[in-house]
């Protein structure tokens, strides 16, 4: 992949996140995803790419725009896998929380896992950690490990988990080994990218999510040179089902970086809508300017950009959503 594409699809988060902003601290969730939605599905026409979704809004019965299989990009550019969650944490905007962003991942075709929309359990490291570690292993052996590898006391470990009650035993067996422990209220992606970012002070993610979020962050990790192994965590006959559709013969097993992100090249790309553990949010400036912070990554080159942008609003044409509301007023 060429590597302008970059600034390209940064162009395209930097959209979604200027579109929801509006909504944050609103109480409609809905309203501020579909904002997202239509602003990124809109600005992916100007993409020099042929690109594919392969993890988006859901499947084509579900979603009216950036399902799985739409087709994106102008077709002037390489064939590539299109991973994209225009709003992550449409909650965390309705409430005016922190760590919301829009984020999206590309890769060669062909490479990117059709992650269905359910659990995975997780573990992401940084560059020191890949290959040294196992999802299989109980969480005591997994801290053990890691706490050798980096040359560290157990106590002088941080280990990040999202703060859901599913994670109570988790939770309790990290305090019992006597780790630090720094609970995340919401942002999968971010908290499993802090994991490979040495300023944030977190050694190792751990816990699960949402399996489609799992994959974008496997494309962040690589980029930085870290590693994710997962494992989807289907419940009931559907869901394993779902898995089979997708192409997943044996759903349980843990699938490592090349199963989720592909050996080839992968962009990252993510806008801050709230701030949040890596990014700051859109920033409106008086009445006709909002500022946006970025990331912007490359496994190839391992160059990591943060883009600090400056908006001229009345010059950008910020599309309203399609579920019958306006956006509000930028």
């Amino acid at each position: 992949m060429e590597r302008e594409l970059a600034l390209e699809i940064v162009r395209v988060t930097e959209l979604g996140a200027l579109a929801s902003a509006s909504w944050i601290g609103r109480g409609d969730k809905d309203a501020a995803d579909d904002a997202a939605t239509t602003a990124i599905r809109s600005m992916f026409d100007s993409v020099s790419i042929d690109g594919t979704v392969v993890i988006g809004e859901g499947e084509m019965d579900d979603a009216p725009m950036l399902y799985i299989g739409e087709k994106v990009g102008n077709k002037r550019g390489p064939l590539v896998d299109v991973a994209v969650d225009p709003l992550e944490g449409t909650e965390v905007v309705a409430a005016g929380l922190q760590n919301a962003q829009s984020v999206i991942a590309i890769a060669d075709k062909g490479s990117l896992l059709h992650a269905p929309d359910i659990y995975m359990e997780k573990l992401a490291c940084g560059p020191e950690l890949v290959g040294k570690l196992s999802l299989e292993d109980p969480v005591e052996i997994t801290l053990t490990k890691a706490a050798h590898h980096l040359g560290k006391s157990l106590s002088e470990m941080t280990v990040m988990v999202l703060d859901r009650e599913r994670h109570a035993g988790l939770i309790n067996s990290l305090r019992q080994a006597g780790v630090r422990i720094k609970l995340l209220s919401h942002g999968d992606v971010a908290g499993a990218i802090a994991a490979a970012l040495p300023e944030s002070g977190v050694d190792l993610y751990l816990g699960s999510g949402g399996a489609p979020e799992g994959v974008l962050a496997a494309a962040a990790l690589k980029c930085l040179g870290g590693e994710m192994q997962g494992q989807l965590l289907p419940q009931g006959p559907f869901e394993l089902q779902r898995c089979m559709r997708m192409g997943i013969a044996n759903p349980t097993r843990v699938l490592y970086m090349d199963d989720m992100v592909g050996t080839g090249d992968v962009i990252f790309a993510a806008t801050g809508v709230t701030s949040g553990e890596f990014l700051n949010g859109v920033r409106f400036i008086g009445k006709d300017r909002a500022e946006t912070h970025s990331v912007i990554m490359r496994a190839q080159s391992r160059t990591i950009r943060y883009i600090r942008s400056i908006h001229f609003l009345p010059g950008k044409n910020i599309p309203q959503g399609t579920a019958g509301k306006k956006v509000a007023s930028l």
